[in-house]
């Protein structure tokens, strides 16, 4: 009931006023067929019947009672003592034993409060065979079968409640997971999406900017003695930064890239290697082999990305003349080569990724390929070029895996 320590089960507040009724009400009933009966012993029945009720009334209202475990076996101790002596008045007393029942496995531990109730009914039984001279079985089992019924309603009662908290517990641990389970899944997309838009801007705006830079470099220098060649340069460069501006427009409104919209994968690859030849002092040239299919709008956009910045890396760091662009159909498979005449590098000895220097379109090639299910193989030796392949498969990936050999 909700009169005991905190530690013990909590009980509805409606079964506690219950509970106090049902004393109450016995208590009266004991007092008035007393007096109805004019027994013997009345006024000391009533008087006994009520110090009883003050002392069972007391708990509710004491402060040390409720908090205290000791103190409230005390308390239903000093019940029981006046119970007793009410019983030895009145044989009516007999049926305050089963509310009894109720506080005893309530308030005491399970081992306590079953031999209390074992007591109190043996109390009961013998009290009311006392005031009958005489002792038959049916005495005994009014009190037994309420001690019985009293055993299984409590304990019963407080398994289901043990049995409810563990599955509450079970309900808040279970939410708790979910919502970590979000917001990991909310981190992990934030973190993915921000791989993404770094991938984007790399082989698209910081590729841009790059091809500006160095247009303009050469227009410096073609000043003042050739005018016309460094007015080429700048004109480049505006073009340049004209394609990088509708880049930047259609990036932010995730859409396909521009070089795609209305074409093929091949148009687009052949129109970057005349821009780039055209900007640069570099031959770019793009040949295409099997049969053509069409390819996932997300293939396409991986492999246009991977041969922009495939490009741009051969034009600022391989001091080539040459690149030679294939898109290859290989029946299941599609595959993208970018092969350049430049002085090459030592895959194995890449610079470490910085955003001063760079040093970021690798890695970002092979996290294209790897989230298709692509492979990038990556062959050069310094002073003989750079060979490098990416390779898409046509139906759903199985595994995803990325090398780079010598």
């Amino acid at each position: 009931m909700n009169t005991t320590a905190p530690a013990l089960t909590t009980t509805p507040r409606p079964l506690a006023w219950c509970l106090h009724l049902l004393i109450t009400g016995l208590l009266a009933l004991a007092a008035a067929r007393t007096l109805v009966d004019g027994r013997p012993h009345a006024g000391a029945t009533v008087a006994v019947a009520a110090v009883c009720g003050l002392v069972y009334a007391a708990g509710p209202l004491l402060p040390r009672v409720r908090a205290s475990r000791r103190a409230a076996a005390w308390w239903l101790a000093a019940v029981g003592a006046v119970w007793l002596v009410l019983l030895a008045l009145s044989p009516d007393a007999v049926w305050v034993a089963f509310p009894l029942y109720f506080l005893q496995l309530h308030l005491l531990p399970r081992r306590t409060g079953l031999a209390a109730v074992i007591a109190t009914a043996a109390a009961a039984v013998t009290g009311f065979a006392a005031h009958q001279a005489a002792f038959s079985p049916a005495m005994a089992i009014g009190p037994a079968l309420g001690a019985a019924v009293a055993v299984a309603v409590v304990w019963g009662y407080e398994a289901l409640y043990r049995e409810s908290e563990r599955r509450r517990e079970l309900i808040e641990e279970l939410t708790a997971t979910r919502a970590d389970l979000a917001e990991a899944q909310h981190t992990a997309g934030v973190l993915a999406e921000r791989e993404r838009l770094a991938r984007e801007i790399h082989d698209t705006l910081a590729q841009g900017f790059s091809s500006i830079q160095l247009l303009l470099r050469a227009a410096g220098r073609a000043l003042p003695d050739r005018p016309d060649a460094a007015a080429g340069h700048v004109e480049a460069a505006r073009q340049a930064a004209v394609d990088n501006l509708v880049e930047a427009r259609r990036f932010v409104a995730a859409l396909t890239p521009p070089s795609l919209e209305g074409t093929g994968l091949a148009d687009a690859l052949e129109r970057l290697c005349a821009t780039t030849g055209a900007r640069h002092r570099i031959t770019a040239r793009f040949h295409i082999t099997g049969d053509p299919v069409p390819l996932p709008t997300a293939h396409e956009v991986a492999l246009l990305r991977m041969a922009q910045s495939a490009l741009a890396n051969t034009v600022r760091h391989a001091d080539a003349t040459t690149a030679e662009v294939t898109l290859s159909h290989l029946g299941d498979h599609v595959v993208l080569d970018v092969v350049d005449d430049g002085r090459g590098f030592d895959p194995g000895r890449l610079p470490v990724p910085d955003p001063e220097s760079g040093g970021f379109g690798l890695a970002a090639m092979r996290a294209r390929m790897t989230a298709l299910g692509g492979t990038l193989t990556i062959a050069s030796e310094p002073g003989h070029g750079t060979a490098l392949a990416a390779r898409l498969p046509l139906a759903p990936p199985v595994e995803t895996r990325s090398e780079t050999r010598p």
